[in-house]
């Protein structure tokens, strides 16, 4: 598999990226592909270690082994429709996805895994750039209709799966263009919005509706009611996000300038793809604190030094994670420990076991954090006596993650059971996977388990949609 010595002729080589002082200059993305001879290399260092981890690491399961030795080989057509067997959107995942391959990676044993993300990357740009990736209509129509509620890569995935299999599928998406978390809740400077909308042109050749703007259980302008979807469709996927934000209810949150990440970071977005905001919360010239130390985070720092933040400061309730796992006890699995993404380089001081007590203001308005620190002794956190301090903000940002899926609407209208957590109750084995307490509506994705990453979403998105396949037609011929 790839070169038998390649491991060992050849180290690993990460994407080169726009050097800091240019790239916070602009939204754009600035990690550089790598050439067809540097893939090919990185695809020689797949060794033949008889059980590839990486394929169970990865969520959707890449046939990882064999389009690195086709790319090692320069058959990168070949390369690109084994990766298209597995996953959807591999131009996605190529550049956002964390890459538990790589962690399950035989290689990571004892030295650096192979670069996966990197040639996934490239394979998936080159596709682009050929013209390999052209629209795949069905042969035939079955005349069943599928409502999918939501559009991001959960519900994008399940709907090219089913539209491919000949059904007719309408996307809902309340938002005013596709994408949902894709398209407003990641920096641009990590996914150019572009590769979205390709995709949803590829999709509608395939014959894929979509419908922008209607909010299925809303009650504003464009509403669309649950029931009407049951009425007029044989199926309903619903695959929203999980769009409940933790909150820090501590004293001093009404304080004007303190907001969540997903109030900050999709008004970013908008002004990038041309919108004018009548207002838009900006980290120009201000002190910056981030409450949250996960990738959410991570984007608010990028996106506020992108702003001119004068400074940012991210803080994490948890403590600091060791610089190195132990590779013995958690290969393969994904370890815990300390990573420093491209926003972290480009400007942040981080804190950790830090717990914001307070927030202080003047004349309503945030002026600075009241913080403690604490240990974490048997799963208990305890606020270590004296060790209360102030830091100065003008603007803070809460990026905690999510609990839940907004229940109101939606929810509510289809009175599907949810799970202890609030989640979309649907098992994902066994007979009706994927299927709610609710005749004929399947929950996929963040909806269904919670906050996940991308490379899950559209695990669970292909995965429902051969579920949703059998139960209209009796039997399905999509992969799982």
């Amino acid at each position: 598999m790839g070169k038998p010595t390649g491991f060992i002729e050849y180290q690993r080589l990460a994407e080169a990226s726009e050097p800091v002082a240019s790239r916070l200059k602009h939204y754009r993305e600035f990690v550089l592909t790598l050439t067809d001879e540097q893939a090919s290399l990185q695809g020689a260092r797949c060794m033949d270690c008889g059980i590839p981890f990486c394929n169970t690491g990865c969520p959707v399961n890449n046939i990882i082994p064999d389009w690195n030795d086709l790319v090692y080989r320069g058959n990168w057509q070949q390369a690109l429709a084994i990766l298209h067997s597995t996953n959807n959107f591999p131009e996605f995942t190529g550049r956002i996805c964390p890459a538990p391959c790589e962690a399950a990676c035989t290689l990571n044993i004892n030295t650096d895994a192979v670069g996966i993300k990197s040639i996934e990357h490239a394979i998936a740009d080159k596709g682009w750039q050929q013209g390999w990736i052209v629209p795949q209509p069905p042969a035939q129509k079955t005349g069943r209709k599928v409502a999918i509620v939501g559009s991001g890569p959960a519900g994008l995935a399940a709907a090219q799966q089913l539209a491919r299999a000949g059904h007719a599928v309408v996307v809902f998406e309340k938002s005013d263009r596709i994408g949902g978390l894709l398209r407003y809740g990641i920096p641009d400077f990590k996914l150019e919005k572009s590769h979205i909308d390709r995709r949803v042109e590829q999709m509608q050749a395939e014959g894929v509706e979509f419908r922008v703007s209607q909010e299925v259980g809303g009650s504003g302008p464009g509403a669309v009611a649950a029931a009407q979807l049951l009425a007029d469709f044989d199926a309903v996927i619903v695959a929203g996000g999980a769009e409940s934000p933790r909150d820090l209810p501590v004293p001093g949150r009404e304080l004007d300038g303190v907001h969540f990440a997903m109030e900050f970071l999709p008004q970013q977005n908008r002004v990038n793809a041309g919108d004018r905001l009548p207002t838009q919360i900006t980290a120009t010239g201000k002190r910056v604190v981030v409450i949250g130390g996960g990738d959410t985070g991570s984007d608010c720092v990028g996106t506020s030094n992108r702003q001119g933040a004068l400074s940012v400061t991210q803080f994490e309730v948890m403590p600091q994670p060791p610089e190195q796992e132990d590779k013995s006890l958690t290969w393969p699995y994904w370890p815990m420990k300390l990573r420093t993404s491209s926003s972290h380089e480009e400007g942040c001081a981080r804190d950790f076991a830090v717990s914001t007590t307070q927030f202080l203001g003047e004349g309503g308005k945030v002026r600075a954090l009241r913080v403690a620190r604490v240990e974490w002794r048997g799963g208990r956190m305890t606020e270590v006596p004296g060790s209360e301090s102030e830091i100065a903000a003008d603007l803070v940002l809460l990026a905690m993650g999510f609990v839940s899926p907004l229940r109101q609407g939606l929810l509510e209208q289809l009175a599907v059971e949810l799970d202890a957590r609030g989640n979309v109750r649907a098992t994902t084995d066994g007979a009706g996977c994927y299927a709610t307490s609710v005749a004929k509506v399947f929950a996929a994705g963040d909806m269904r388990r919670g906050q996940s990453l991308v490379v899950w979403a559209i695990r669970e998105g292909r995965q429902c949609a051969r579920e949703v396949d059998a139960f209209l037609m009796g039997r399905s011929d999509l992969p799982r």
